[in-house]
């Protein structure tokens, strides 16, 4: 059972910065695929960016994309996402998700474990 402990989450000014952080415990991780996700309120849970087993590939939702940066450390067993230029409709909750099959998707179904998730707030 793989477990995911999000951090990094907090308020900031719309043009900031914050770097989210996903701790994974239990076994395999690193073959793992890993994506973050979002859900802001009232609204459902929508893709946000997903990394394959190896780092060596990325996709984005296109409302994020040249301003987020997915990663991962495996020798840490942690991925990172990047977000700069915030804007205020990226307030939401932030999701991690890890999914045993280690090719990148943006189906929220196709991933096994998730998070708790972490807030994430942009004010204008």
């Amino acid at each position: 059972q793989v477990q995911l402990v999000e951090s990094g989450g907090g308020l900031v000014q719309a043009g900031g910065s914050l770097r989210l952080s996903c701790a994974a415990s239990g076994p395999i991780f690193t073959t793992y695929a890993m994506g973050w996700f979002r859900q802001a309120p009232g609204k459902e849970r929508e893709f946000v960016a997903s990394i394959n087993w190896t780092g060596g590939s990325s996709v984005y939702a296109d409302s994020v994309k040249g301003r987020f940066t997915i990663s991962r450390d495996n020798a840490k067993r942690t991925v990172y996402l990047q977000m700069n230029k915030l804007k205020p409709e990226d307030t939401a909750v932030y999701y991690c998700a890890a999914r045993r099959l280690g090719t990148l998707t943006a189906g929220p179904y196709d991933y096994d474990y998730w998070g708790q998730g972490t807030q994430v707030t942009v004010s204008s």
